[in-house]
């Protein structure tokens, strides 16, 4: 009994929520859950709005969703500063306290698939990408998402948003240059002398486009299921809100300035996806290298949520718990200096056919694209 009790009260993973990430760290990981694919589909928002209608829908996404993630967090403060209540660290634990049970499994429902949606279409995207950039080459889509799998597997093992800042820059950076060269593009295209101002409409002459520019704007800033992750990643969380705050002002005025040159380069002309109105030449490659790399290491703070979502209900699952002591890992962690070489070769035999078993399985689903 004693020894049951000891075991459904040690805890199956460790919380992730450390609070070591310095000021630019957070910022890097702020800046890297927020920008994604979205904003290449800006400057048909504004075709499609209009560019003072598309600035301003922008302005007021940006506004709306900062505004929202300080809600959050002052939502869990609340909850912290009262009397024997256990500190709030993710989206169910802030849902439970505020609405039940009702409200913990909602959000989380939410949460996962929202987050799960943007993993996948991530995977997808550089793909896509990377296959068209590698035409000729017998690799196609299912390949490269083949080979990515490992890769986003391995970082996605990392909890610490400490940790992850570094990789989280490295995204930056690369979308950044990306996004330079297809500004770049975009103003030597104004610059050659086919561009009039007078041809590029302010608003939209017809109202349903409206709707469609706005849900642009506000996929654009991702980013809003780290909230709770990013402000208790850092060690000094009083100023989260102000750093935020700069983030988003960098963020939203980037956008802006993206969607506008966009529109005004190609007008009536410009694509939902802005890189195929891009020449067929080196920068459209680097363009689509650039977003990929990006992507790959974004990777890992679009799945922060889904771990958090998955191990809360682990270190909850008292089956799981008896099932783990019991596991070929598990087992070889407790007792592998007892164990005889027989038995360390029949865990190392279930352990390693499990593995090559799951990445069969895996990789049949993916080449069924």
């Amino acid at each position: 009994m004693g020894d049951e009790l000891k075991i459904s009260t040690i805890p199956l993973l460790e919380s992730s929520s450390t609070g070591t990430a310095s000021k630019i760290q957070t910022l890097g990981n702020i800046i890297v859950s927020v920008v994604g694919t979205g904003i290449l589909g800006l400057p048909f928002a504004f075709r499609i709005a209009g560019w003072l209608a598309g600035s301003l829908g922008v302005l007021a996404a940006g506004v709306a969703t900062y505004y929202c993630m300080l809600l959050l967090v002052q939502c869990k403060e609340k909850l912290a500063s009262q009397e024997l209540t256990p500190e709030t660290e993710t989206y169910g634990d802030l849902g439970y306290k505020c609405m039940g049970n009702t409200g913990r499994y909602l959000t989380e429902f939410l949460i996962f698939i929202s987050q799960c949606g943007g993993a996948v279409a991530y995977l997808v995207f550089i793909g896509q990408n990377l296959s068209s950039v590698f035409k000729g080459h017998g690799l196609s889509l299912s390949s490269f998402i083949f080979l990515l799998v490992p890769i986003e597997i391995a970082l996605s093992w990392i909890h610490s948003l400490s940790s992850l800042a570094p990789f989280s820059i490295f995204a930056d950076i690369c979308n950044v240059l990306a996004m330079a060269v297809v500004l770049k593009e975009d103003l030597d295209k104004v610059i050659s002398g086919e561009f009039r101002f007078g041809d590029r409409k302010a608003i939209t002459s017809s109202i349903g486009g409206l709707p469609f520019a706005a849900g642009m704007a506000v996929f654009c800033f991702e980013g809003f299921g780290m909230t709770l992750s990013l402000e208790a990643s850092m060690k000094e969380r009083g100023g989260f809100a102000s750093l935020l705050a700069k983030a988003f002002s960098g963020i939203t005025l980037l956008y802006v300035l993206f969607g506008f040159s966009g529109y005004m380069a190609y007008g009536d002309e410009t694509k939902d996806i802005i890189t195929l109105n891009l020449p067929n030449n080196w920068s459209t490659i680097a363009v689509q290298v650039g977003l990929c790399l990006g992507l790959a290491f974004t990777f890992p703070i679009m799945a922060h949520p889904i771990h958090e979502i998955v191990e809360g209900k682990l270190r909850n699952s008292e089956w799981l718990r008896k099932v783990c002591y019991k596991d070929a890992a598990f087992h070889l962690e407790l007792f592998g200096s007892s164990l005889r070489f027989w038995e360390k070769a029949l865990d190392y035999i279930f352990l390693i056919g499990g593995l090559l078993f799951a990445a069969h399985g895996t990789y049949n689903s993916i080449i069924g694209f």
